[in-house]
C-alpha cells in the first residue's frame, strides 16, 4: 500500500480563502485571514499587477492587493509613491488623506518619522520637482523597483482550486469504484445521494452473482449507503461487489488479488454506519475489522470466540462490536482496546444472531436452545428470557430489530411463524407461510426492509415469503433457490434482495 500524501492545514485554509474570494465574501475571507494569521496572497494574474504598476494604475493596484498580507516595508514603498504622483496630479487632499490615514503610513510617521516628513513638507509645499523627489533616477524607474518587489510577494494559481480538487477526487472515487458512476454526489454527507423508492416486495431476478467451482457465500451484507453488496465466502474470500454491474468492484486491491480474506469460512458481516468500515467473523472464533475502499487491515481479534463467530454488528458510534458464537456466549469487543469488553453467559446452545437494542443500552441475542434473551449492555444481566409461541427447545435462527420502533424486535425461529415481538416477549403480530412442517414450510431466515413495512422469510422449500408488516397478510412468495438458502440480505434504500445458498450464486432479486 503506498504512503499517504501529506497535506498541510494551512494550504486546506487556502483552497477555502480562494473559495470566498472569487464568491464575494469579502467579510468572510477577512475573518478567515485574521483569525487564522494565513494569508491567501494570489493574484489572477502577476503580469497583471507588474503592468499596473508600471502605468500607474493605483485605482486598479490598491483593489488587487486589498486582500493580500505584504510585508509593511514594500506597502510604505507603495504608498509613498502614491502619494508623490497624486501631489504631481494637483490631486492634494486625496495625498493628505492617504498620508495621515492608511495603516502603512502611520507605521512610517512611528518609525521612520523623516521620511514621513518629508513628504509631509512636499504635499504641505504644493510645488513638485522630480529632481527632489527622485535624485538620480526618474518615476518609471521607481514604479519598476516597487513592480518587481511586490511581484515576489504574490502567487499565481488557477481559478476556483477547490471545486478542481474536488472534482478530480471524486472522479478518481468513481474510477476506482468507490462511487457509481453518472450519480451527484453529496459532498457534505460524503456519499452518493440515496434513491430511496417506495418499499415494496420484489417479483424478479436480476442479477446472479457466480463465484468459483468449489466455493460459494455464507455471508453477505449491504453498504449502509448502498455502494456496496460485500459477501464471505466458504473458502474465506470476503469480495465488494457492484450491485449495479452484478460484478466486482474496480477497487485496486481487488484488481491486483489481495483480497480481504480470512483462513476460514466468513460467516458474518457487518458495516459501520458510515460505510467505512467492516467486521467479519470466521468458523474459527476470528474477528476481523477492515477499512472497505483500502482493503486494509485495521484490527484482527484473536479468540474473539472458542468457536465459529455466527453474527456480529457495530455499536452506533462505531468504536464497539457485538457478536454472537457457536460457543453460547454473547461478547462486546471494543476497537480501541482490541480486547474483548464484555461476556454475556446464559445460553445453552448455539448463538444464531445478535442485535442492538433500545439505542444500545441492551441487547438481544436468539440461540438454538429455543430462547431469546434480552441483556443489560453494562451490567450484562439477562434482564428477559422467552421463547416464541412458546414453542421451547426449537432453534431460533434470526432476530431483527424493527427499524423505526426500538421496543420490537422480529423473530424467527423454525417454525413455519416469524413473529414481531415486544422486548418483555409478548407477541404483536405472527406471520406464516400456511404449510406443514413435512411441506417444507418451516422458516430458516427472515429480513425487515429498512422502514420496516416489509418483513421476509425464507423456508425449508427455498421460497421466499413476503408479509405486510401493515396487514399482516402474506402477500407473495418467490422461489429463489433449489437447493437449501443460507441467508439473505436488504439493500440498505431500494428494493433489492440479496439471497445466497451453495449452488455457488447470489442472486440479486428486484421489483
Amino acid at each position: 500500500m503506498s504512503n499517504p500524501i501529506d497535506i498541510e492545514a494551512g494550504d486546506v485554509i487556502r483552497l477555502i480563502a480562494q473559495f470566498l474570494k472569487e464568491n464575494n465574501l469579502p467579510n468572510t475571507f477577512l475573518a478567515l485571514q485574521k483569525e487564522t494569521q494565513i494569508s491567501l496572497n494570489t493574484v489572477e494574474n502577476a503580469d497583471n499587477l507588474v503592468s499596473d504598476i508600471k502605468n500607474g494604475h493605483w485605482d486598479a493596484v490598491l483593489n488587487t492587493i486589498a486582500t493580500l498580507k505584504l510585508p509593511v516595508n514594500k506597502l510604505i514603498d507603495l504608498y509613498e509613491q502614491i502619494v508623490l504622483e497624486l501631489v504631481e496630479l494637483r490631486e492634494i487632499d486625496v495625498a493628505r488623506a492617504i498620508l495621515k490615514q492608511t495603516g502603512a503610513m502611520i507605521v512610517l510617521k512611528e518609525e521612520q518619522s523623516e521620511r514621513w516628513l518629508k513628504l509631509d513638507h512636499i504635499l504641505a509645499r504644493g510645488s513638485f520637482d522630480p529632481r527632489e523627489v527622485y535624485p538620480g533616477g526618474s518615476k518609471e524607474k521607481r514604479r519598476e523597483q516597487i513592480a518587481n518587489s511586490l511581484s515576489t510577494e504574490v502567487t499565481v494559481v488557477p481559478p476556483a482550486r477547490l471545486l478542481t480538487l474536488l472534482g478530480q477526487a471524486l472522479k478518481y472515487s468513481q474510477l476506482t469504484g468507490q462511487l457509481p458512476p453518472g450519480h451527484h454526489y453529496d459532498l457534505f454527507r460524503g456519499r452518493a445521494p440515496e434513491q430511496k423508492e417506495d418499499e415494496t416486495y420484489p417479483r424478479r431476478l436480476d442479477k446472479t452473482l457466480k463465484f468459483g467451482d468449489k466455493s460459494y457465500p455464507e455471508s453477505c451484507a449491504f453498504s449502509p449507503d448502498g455502494q456496496y453488496l460485500v459477501t464471505g465466502s466458504v473458502d474465506g474470500f470476503i469480495e465488494v461487489w457492484d450491485v449495479i454491474t452484478g460484478k466486482l468492484k474496480p477497487l485496486k486491491y481487488q484488481e491486483e488479488d489481495k483480497f480481504m480474506m480470512h483462513e476460514s469460512a466468513v460467516l458474518t458481516l457487518g458495516f459501520t454506519k458510515d460505510g467505512e468500515h467492516l467486521v467479519s467473523g470466521d468458523q474459527k472464533g476470528l474477528l476481523k475489522v477492515w477499512l472497505v475502499k483500502e482493503g486494509r487491515l485495521l484490527r484482527r481479534f484473536v479468540g474473539a470466540h472458542t468457536q465459529g463467530v455466527t453474527s456480529a454488528q457495530f455499536s452506533k458510534d462505531g468504536l464497539k462490536v457485538l457478536t454472537g458464537s457457536y460457543d453460547t456466549t454473547v461478547r462486546v469487543h471494543g476497537l480501541k482496546s482490541g480486547k474483548t469488553l464484555k461476556i454475556f453467559r446464559g445460553h445453552t446452545s448455539y448463538v444464531n444472531e445478535v442485535v442492538w437494542v433500545q439505542g444500545g443500552s441492551q441487547i438481544a441475542s436468539c440461540s438454538s436452545d429455543g430462547t431469546v434473551r434480552i441483556w443489560d449492555a453494562k451490567t450484562t444481566e439477562c434482564v428477559h428470557s422467552f421463547a416464541p409461541g412458546n414453542a421451547l427447545d426449537v432453534t431460533i435462527n434470526c432476530i431483527k430489530a424493527m427499524p423505526r420502533n426500538q421496543e420490537q424486535i422480529v423473530v424467527c425461529n423454525r417454525t413455519n411463524t416469524a413473529y414481531i415481538m415486544n422486548l418483555q416477549g409478548g407477541v404483536i403480530k405472527s406471520f406464516s407461510s400456511g404449510k406443514r412442517r413435512e411441506d417444507k414450510g418451516d422458516f430458516l431466515h427472515c429480513i425487515v426492509s429498512p422502514k420496516g413495512e416489509w418483513i421476509y422469510c425464507i423456508a425449508e422449500d427455498s421460497e421466499l415469503y413476503c408479509f405486510s408488516v401493515e396487514t399482516g397478510r402474506l402477500e407473495h412468495v418467490l422461489k429463489v433457490a433449489d437447493r437449501e438458502v443460507f441467508g439473505l440480505a436488504h439493500h440498505a434504500h431500494n428494493n433489492i434482495l440479496a439471497t445466497f445458498s451453495d449452488e455457488g450464486t447470489l442472486k440479486l432479486w428486484k421489483a
